[in-house]
């Protein structure tokens, strides 16, 4: 995939069912493939989708090729590794890698999205230009929050984190959120996504007592268990922060009366796929958006 749009130009990088199974492509040859193209030092938006072997082997060999080669990346400012559907690979399935020798390679970076948890390393992030992070899963470890908790990121504005459930590597609580919030320092934010949660209403109060709520203009608690317990939270204060714009809280398990007095508070909100519990031997059932 090529786009180009205003002196930008965004490239996909990725390999269908074919060249993995009938010509060899994979992990090991990625890198080599792009490193190969003539349009490479033209790119500004970089994303790598399936590398072919992705449940195998990790993208380790395409996060050390931009690092080694650092100069024939030296325009790319957006940077998505990971791209892709659950019909080429479940997100938990995804083997991620060590971003270490990133942050020092790539000092002109902006925006970073990572897709999958597993065996996912930040290291010591100190960058003084980025201005987004996402990271998309189905389960965020401690470890890589404890890793963002401690960043020194002045310059971040956006901040998506998809908190995901237990069985696919979540192995902390609304504690560990809140310590996030507490502990982490983004002078600039802007945006803070806190979402794909199965304790989202645990973690609606968290949020909101957190001291970003003074500073953000968008609330992104999106994609998680939220019920009316979360829903009576957010209207009763979320008008004592006359900052905020837009909230986004699509996909939840709210009643249809919650979603109408949510959506008349006076800021944009998307209060869209409102889901139903599962009822299974007498007990109801809610999940995530993202797990597997």
């Amino acid at each position: 995939m090529e786009v180009k749009t205003g002196g930008k130009k965004t490239k996909r990088y990725f390999y269908t069912y074919e060249q993995y199974d009938k010509e060899g492509k994979g992990a090991d040859t990625m890198m080599e493939d792009i490193l190969a193209d003539p349009e490479l030092s033209e790119v500004t938006e970089l994303i790598i989708g399936e590398w072919g072997d992705t449940w195998e082997k990790s993208c380790q060999k395409m996060l050390d090729g931009i690092v080694d080669h650092a100069e024939r990346f030296s325009r790319v400012e957006s940077l998505f590794i990971g791209d892709m559907g659950y019909e080429e690979c479940e997100v938990s399935w995804i083997m991620q890698g060590d971003y270490t020798r990133l942050w020092t390679a790539m000092p002109q970076l902006r925006e970073l999205t990572i897709k999958g948890s597993t065996d996912l390393i930040l290291g010591q992030i100190r960058h003084e230009n980025l201005e987004s992070l996402t990271i998309i899963c189905g389960g965020l470890p401690v470890s890589v929050i404890e890793e963002i908790q401690e960043a020194k990121l002045p310059n971040l504005k956006k901040l998506l984190l998809y908190i995901g459930v237990e069985a696919y590597g979540f192995d902390g609580d609304e504690d560990t959120v809140r310590q996030l919030l507490e502990k982490s320092d983004f002078p600039k934010l802007e945006y803070l996504g806190i979402t794909d949660s199965e304790m989202q209403d645990e973690l609606v109060p968290v949020v909101l007592d957190s001291k970003y709520m003074k500073q953000i203009h968008t609330l992104d608690l999106s994609n998680g268990t939220l019920t009316d317990k979360g829903g009576e939270i957010l209207l009763a204060k979320l008008p004592d922060f006359p900052n905020i714009r837009k909230l986004d809280i699509h996909y939840n398990y709210l009643t249809n009366q919650m979603a109408q007095q949510i959506e008349r508070l006076s800021i944009e909100t998307d209060v869209s796929e409102c889901c139903e519990p599962e009822e299974y031997d007498g007990e109801l059932f809610m999940s995530a958006m993202l797990t597997e």
